[in-house]
Formats: structure tokens, sequence, C-alpha cells
């Protein structure tokens, strides 16, 4: 690679331990405990997002009855409102917003393409109009890091200059691979607290995999503390999605993802660091990239979708604005032990689908009550998963997932999920 500083030499100083418990026996997935400055982590782990230090639709209080311990905050947002002489004068976001569980920050990198047309990137960084008032704002990765250090998140992300994966435009591509490897070490010069907070790098490249494979070479040599895989959630085909996760979290190359021909390469991530794979949610994406070696997730879906009166089951999503759901007097979903879902002589609500559907947009209330549902459903299956891979039984959950969702009909399974786990050993159109 040309036009990238030289990588630091010497290891950051690092604020997070990372304990390996167990691996599966027939796929890349392992079970583990990420010990952050405010409480351990249970991994693979859904992060639930908190972009301006606010959950929607839950309190802090119910998010702690979840079980969460590591959720996520927007440096770009928190930087707009309330500024960093706020952050600064409150004593960090933890104290603002009364979390005092794990935080993680995004850079602001994301909003390079959510809010593209307020944007312009050069080499310095990227100047936004403030989505507020249209001020402008000049986000570098001094300034980044500079704010993370102001919202003193657990978690700290470097600025990277993110392009959307299904861009045509592979010199741009390339230019913002290679940029975002020099500011990951503008970032990591400026840090002012490593000993506190655990900067991690972000691998870019697009769906290019030898442009990953460059990217994650330069970005292991400065040894972060954690590794995050960037530019996975912007639309791009799934098939292409799993083709970047072979490249660098299997350690092995798909000629043809659909196909049977699998090729062994040189590994690329390192064993002993959390592997993040950034803005990816969905239980489907999450099961398959566990299988592929990713430790954590994060994703607006869970709470947003409640507010359109969907609710996560085994067998999906269902949407109780649904005529349908109007006399269905089961909890939302059977055997859930959340607040809305469990019975009141167990402490819960025990609320129906019936009393969901008529509730659910006529009533704030209804969203609140499904985001309760749909975050505790994310974190009870990253608890479930972490079990089976314990137990070693990480293959029969992954293929009971994809019964239930699909009602045992196996022609009904995505052709992208099927090939993805063929590679790692586990075929869910075979007889188990």
């Amino acid at each position: 690679m040309s036009t990238t500083a030289e990588p630091a030499r010497k290891a950051m100083p690092s604020a997070l331990t990372f304990d390996r418990h167990a691996k599966c026996s027939t796929t890349k997935a392992r079970a583990s405990t990420l010990h952050l400055p405010h409480g351990s982590v249970p991994l693979p782990i859904f992060m639930p997002v908190a972009t301006q230090a606010s959950l929607k639709g839950l309190t802090y209080d119910q998010l702690r009855d979840t079980g969460c311990m590591l959720c996520l905050n927007n440096t770009y947002h928190l930087g707009l409102k309330p500024g960093q002489a706020v952050l600064d004068s409150v004593g960090g976001a933890h104290k603002l917003q009364g979390w005092d569980r794990n935080l993680l920050t995004d850079s602001g990198g994301f909003q390079m393409v959510s809010l593209l047309k307020l944007a312009t990137v050069t080499e310095e960084g990227v100047r936004f109009l403030s989505p507020h008032d249209g001020s402008p704002m000049l986000l570098t990765p001094e300034h980044s890091i500079s704010l993370q250090n102001s919202i003193g998140s657990d978690i700290i992300m470097q600025l990277d200059d993110v392009i959307a994966t299904t861009s045509p435009d592979h010199a741009r591509i390339k230019e913002a691979m290679e940029r975002s490897v020099r500011w990951l070490d503008r970032c990591i010069e400026e840090h002012k607290y490593p000993e506190k907070q655990n900067l991690f790098c972000i691998i870019q490249g697009g769906l290019d995999l030898e442009l990953r494979k460059q990217c994650c070479e330069e970005m292991v040599a400065r040894d972060t503390p954690g590794i995050a895989i960037g530019g996975l959630s912007g639309g791009e085909a799934k098939e292409e999605f799993c083709k970047v996760f072979v490249s660098l979290l299997l350690w092995i190359a798909f000629n043809e993802l659909t196909g049977h021909r699998v090729d062994t390469c040189t590994g690329l991530l390192p064993e002993n660091k959390p592997r993040y794979v950034m803005g990816v949610g969905y239980p489907e994406d999450i099961v398959v990239a566990v299988a592929l070696g990713a430790d954590m997730f994060d994703c607006v879906w869970p709470t947003r979708t409640a507010r359109f009166g969907d609710a996560i089951v085994s067998s999906g999503t269902i949407n109780l604005r649904r005529k349908i759901f109007e006399e269905d007097f089961r909890p939302i979903e059977e055997g859930c032990t959340c607040t809305s879902c469990r019975p009141v002589d167990q402490g819960g609500l025990g609320l129906t689908r019936a009393y969901m559907h008529h509730i659910t947009a006529k009533e704030t209330v209804g969203a609140h009550l499904l985001t309760i549902h749909n975050v505790h459903f994310m974190l009870t299956m990253m608890g479930n998963i972490r079990q089976a891979i314990i137990e070693d039984r990480y293959p029969a959950y992954l293929r009971k997932f994809f019964s239930n969702i699909y009602e045992g009909d196996r022609s009904k399974y995505p052709e992208w999920a099927v090939g993805a786990l063929r590679g790692v050993g586990v075929d869910l159109l075979a007889d188990s």
C-alpha cells in the first residue's frame, strides 16, 4: 500500500482483557468474556443503540433489566448536542445519561454515508452541515478522538473514511481504505486515555477482498485492543457480505460462495482480540456471522421495528397491527421472560397479542412495550447462542433456528446463508 504511515510498533495500552472460553468444534463460533472498565461483557453480544444518549422506547433501568452490559452512543450526534463543553462539565456520557455499565461510541464516520448530502471528505477530515441548524462542523480524526475522550466511552472507534459498499467507484473505495489507515495513526496519536478507553480500528475496503486483506494487515500491525469490520450493512448482496467475512474471519476464500470449492489461505485476524461487525443486527445475519467467528454486533433495527408494530419472535417477525391478532390472547412470544410477556404472577405485565394489536400504532406506550420485548429477545438470543457454543452444539442451534423461521421448509432457506454455513461445516439442507 502507498500513502500509509508507519504503523505504531509498540502495543497500545489496553483497558480490556479478553478471555476465550469455548470454540465450536465445527464452525468458527467462539464464546468469550470481554472485561471492560464498567463490567464484564459476555460474547457473542448484541449491543442496543442509544444514538443520542437515549435508547428510543426504553429507560436505562429497563435496559439493565435485560442484562445488557454494553450499548452504543454516537460521537457525531453528541458532539453537536449537548456538545463537548457540557460533556466535560458533567464528567462524561455515563453520568449524563445515568448509565453505569459500558458504552461504545461510533466515531461519526458512518454519517459520511447517512448524511452524505451534508458532508465533504478531505484528507483533513469531514466537513458536515449540522442537520439541526445547518451550521458547519469539521470532524477530524483528532476531534473525533477528543470528543470520545470527553464522552468517556469504554470502547472508542477510529474515524474512518466510509464508502457505501454498493459504490461502483473502485478508486474512491481504495482511497477511503488507505485514508482510514492514515486516520487510524492520527487517532492513536491523539488518544489521551488508552489506559481506560479502548480504541478499535475499523477495516474498510468495500467488497474488494484484496483491499480488505491489505487494510487488515495494516490495521492489525497497529495492535489496537480490538478490531472492527466496517461497511457491511449498506445494502450489499448477502453473498458479498459473507465473502468479506470468509476472507477476514474464516481465513477461507470461497471461489464460488454457493459451490463446494474452498481454498484455505493465511489467517488475517488475531484470535486473542474481540471482533466487532458494525451495523449488523438482523438475527439471520448474526447467527451466520457468529459461525464465521464474529463476536460483537449492533443495529437500530430491534428498536426501530418496534415503532412500526413489529415484534421479533422465534419464527421471524410478526406485525401486531394486522387484524389476525385482534383476538389472539397468547403472549407476544410463548415462553418469553421479558416484562411485557411474563405473566403477572411472575412479576411481568402478562400482555397479549390482542392487547398489543389494540394499542400498537395508536398509543406511544405500544412502541415502548414492544421495544422492551424486542431488545430482550435479541439479548436472550445471544445468550442462547453463547450457551450453545459452550456446550458445543452450535450446528444444532443453527439448524433449529432456520427451521423455526422457515417452518421447516428447507427450500426457503436463503442461498447466501446455506452457502456460508456450508463453508464452516454446517449443511442446513442435509438431514441431521
